[in-house]
């Protein structure tokens, strides 16, 4: 597929292969990450050809919104591609350096982005495709997504703005979802306030064809609520999480990991008593270091604001590599693929408080 745009970036898209489709139809501006046989997974060339688009289009007249959604029918995006990030440290390379800050420059463009954003969260949304999305006005889910922020299973943290959509669920259910790294589906996600809006994947095809006979008569936003409100609904019946949240609440309140597990371990109700088990031995197969910084950089983010919270995330980045778990997580889970890893500390029980504050001890918010 040719890209058309309205901006020589187009040409750029098309020097990486298409990873990266941006085309205007009616006034509105259609990105496509194009890596499906990759789940979309999100690359530094794909973060640049991105941030390029969305400068261009925020200062162009003619542009009056932005369409984001990824190739194929298995995924919007499935994360950040982790395994360049891998190489680059080995190597002694910068990239993931780079990938980070520029991967949370252009989220920071969507969340301050000046028109609207739809964003079709058809498929997987993990990782730094959350990152994408949750800047978006029109977050739309469908039967097929499944979200996640599953950082703590490689030994790292939820990063790409986590630190701040997490902690603004209701309760405690950003903490669980941070530290448990489960995925939900679009009921939990409308629920939860991850996505505002259910639409069948069959009728993807009829939103475009509306999308392209819009007229554009009020302001943007007002023009694509008008549209959206007929075709899609802001809530489903029977989110699980609904049935789990004074649970949830209470148990991922505790003052640390161990503690949550011990929780976990002590429910006893017959209706709760499986999801309890199943979620404490979940936990016992993440990173102890990783559960426990997530929680920590939870606490903190709650008081945060936006900004801030990238700010606290890139200050955890920038050590993780050295000190944290993901590189043995990579090679467990995606070098090797031995599905062994080999944590530091191997156990809860084994973590040191003084070792996980010391990931935060040299942060400080601006104007702190």
């Amino acid at each position: 597929m040719t890209a058309q745009v309205s901006s020589s970036a187009t040409q750029d898209v098309e020097a990486t292969h298409c990873e990266i489709l941006a085309e205007v139809r009616n006034h509105i501006g259609h990105l496509t990450l194009n890596r499906p046989g990759g789940l979309n997974a999100i690359n530094l060339n794909m973060v640049r050809a991105l941030q390029r688009h969305l400068d261009a289009w925020s200062s162009d007249p003619a542009i009056k919104a932005v369409i984001l959604r990824g190739a194929g029918e298995k995924a919007f995006c499935a994360g950040g591609d982790i395994r360049s990030l891998y190489d680059s440290y080995q190597s002694q390379g910068t990239l993931h350096y780079t990938f980070f800050e520029e991967e949370y420059a252009l989220d920071l463009t969507l969340h301050h982005y000046p028109k609207p954003i739809v964003a079709l969260m058809d498929g997987f949304v993990l990782g730094g495709g959350m990152g994408l999305v949750q800047g978006a006005d029109f977050r739309i889910v469908t039967e097929r997504s499944k979200l996640a922020m599953p950082e703590v299973g490689i030994g790292y943290f939820p990063d790409v703005g986590g630190s701040y959509f997490l902690t603004r669920t209701p309760g405690e259910l950003g903490t669980y979802l941070g530290v448990s790294g489960v995925q939900i589906r679009a009921s939990d996600a409308l629920y939860c306030g991850l996505a505002d809006r259910y639409l069948d994947s069959s009728r993807l095809p009829e939103l475009d064809a509306a999308l392209n006979a819009l007229t554009w008569a009020q302001s943007p936003a007002e023009d694509l609520k008008a549209l959206l409100d007929p075709l899609t609904v802001t809530s489903l019946p029977d989110p699980a999480l609904a049935s789990r949240r004074a649970l949830i609440d209470d148990v991922f309140s505790a003052p640390n990991v161990p503690a949550i597990v011990d929780r976990l371990r002590a429910v006893t109700l017959p209706d709760q008593r499986e999801w309890a088990t199943a979620t404490a031995d979940l936990l016992l197969t993440r990173s102890p270091l990783a559960m426990a910084v997530t929680l920590e950089m939870l606490r903190r983010g709650r008081e945060l604001p936006l900004e801030q919270c990238f700010a606290l995330e890139i200050h955890l980045d920038r050590q993780w590599f050295d000190r944290g778990d993901l590189m043995e997580g990579v090679r467990a889970l995606i070098i090797d693929k031995d599905k062994t890893p080999h944590w530091n500390p191997p156990s809860l029980n084994q973590l040191d408080a003084a070792h996980v504050a010391s990931f935060f001890s040299d942060f400080k918010p601006t104007g702190a």
